[in-house]
């Protein structure tokens, strides 16, 4: 079955088209710079094989962009696809599971736009557009937040009154879940351990978001975002965990109003509020290191501590854990950081193997023979889960 994957960005639209369930990739791209003018024109970049290419031309929106990706395939011939699947930032109480889209579900997914207002109307948008341009080929809508349908509700609802609360849609949602998904699978693959047994805690350390997720038996447990991907661990330009207490003031004394709240909490806090400088921690590193800078050195050191501290935490709740698994830009590609997380967690029953630490080589486990628990560096791939999932969704 041909499934070609669409992964919507604010200004991207991501796609890649695979032959299931061999995961055969016969195509992918990306159409970037996507919207109003910017300094360099708006493009396609995609491949066949090994052989990159570039189209420029203007794209106003998602659906010109989705115009043009379909005249590449026309132009170098490639059948069209028999299904669809859409990533979904934030599905809310609609999308609580992997769906085929009725118009029934489009309707509803019109009043997502507010949950995710970067990632979730362009997402809608594609879908609309493939809706009009492929009337007889099914389409499913995959959720960030599908995987964590799982954590039960001792876990997700906030301490709100009722009406006031979960009535309203206010519970930990969670999100990275196509990519916690992708790994725990790789991971119980790797240690050939059942997926319905295998107990991991799976770090999503990308240069922009991250969080953890406990997983016991295969299914997510908790996970650090909670009804938006705000809160948690410090992120490029997210605060991560706040006092609720400090909105208050900031809305009440200091003249804010909420979309300037809104901005300062998501777009100009966590690791750039810190070091003022730079929004990526690997930045702030090396400023640490080689500049002895003062706001880099605590950036890391407030960035750091958050991560152990909820690591140490999901290990203790998810008890008997298998492995540890570290993905995404920063988890990949940052061994410093993996480092840092897992020294002294000896009490955990973890030890890193400093020297497979520095020559990871993906896929790679890079604990100590010693070690209790396995620690695992697994590079994601968010469109071969999604695909994965679109045709165990059709196959049944």
């Amino acid at each position: 079955m041909r499934i070609l994957v669409f992964n919507c960005g604010s200004s991207s639209l991501k796609y890649k088209l695979l032959q299931m369930p061999a995961e055969q990739e016969i195509t992918a791209g990306e159409a970037q710079r996507i919207g109003p003018p910017t300094a360099e024109p708006s493009r396609i970049v995609y491949r066949f094989g090994n052989e990159l290419k570039s189209k420029f031309v203007p794209m106003k929106d998602h659906s010109e962009a989705l115009k043009e990706i379909i005249k590449i395939f026309s132009e170098n011939n490639v059948k069209a696809p028999e299904a669809i699947v859409h990533r979904l930032v934030h599905g809310g109480n609609v999308v609580k599971d992997n769906s085929v889209i009725t118009d029934d579900k489009l309707s509803l997914l019109e009043n997502l736009k507010k949950l995710a207002p970067i990632h979730n109307p362009p997402a809608i948008s594609a879908i609309h557009a493939c809706k009009l341009h492929f009337p007889a080929i099914p389409q499913i809508i995959i959720s960030d937040t599908a995987f964590h349908s799982t954590i039960p509700d001792f876990a997700a609802v906030y301490a709100l009154p009722k009406k006031r609360g979960f009535d309203k849609g206010f519970r930990k949602y969670g999100f990275h879940g196509i990519s916690h998904e992708y790994v725990v699978n790789e991971g119980a693959k790797f240690l050939k351990i059942p997926l319905e047994e295998f107990n991991c805690v799976s770090c999503h350390l990308g240069s922009g978001g991250a969080s953890l997720c406990a997983v016991k038996k295969g299914k997510s447990i908790d996970n650090t975002m909670g009804y938006s991907p705000l809160p948690g661990l410090i992120m490029s330009t997210r605060c991560g965990d706040i006092d609720p207490g400090i909105v208050i003031r900031l809305l009440s004394e200091y003249n804010m109003n909420v979309m300037a709240v809104e901005g300062l909490l998501n777009r100009k806090s966590g690791v750039l509020g810190l070091s003022a400088r730079s929004a990526d921690i690997r930045d702030a590193i090396k400023g640490a290191i080689e500049r002895k800078h003062e706001r880099d050195f605590l950036a890391l050191q407030i960035y750091l501590w958050r991560l152990k501290k909820y690591l140490g935490s999901y290990l203790t709740i998810t008890g008997d854990v298998h492995a540890v698994i570290f993905t995404d830009t920063i988890g990949e590609f940052v061994p410093e950081v993996r480092q840092v997380i897992c020294s002294g967690m000896d009490v955990f029953g973890i030890q890193i193997d400093e020297i497979k630490n520095k020559k990871a080589s993906l896929p790679c486990d890079i604990a100590a023979d010693s070690s209790q628990v396995r620690l695992l560096v697994i590079a994601t791939n968010e469109e071969i889960s999604m695909a994965r999932s679109a045709y165990k969704l059709l196959a049944a």
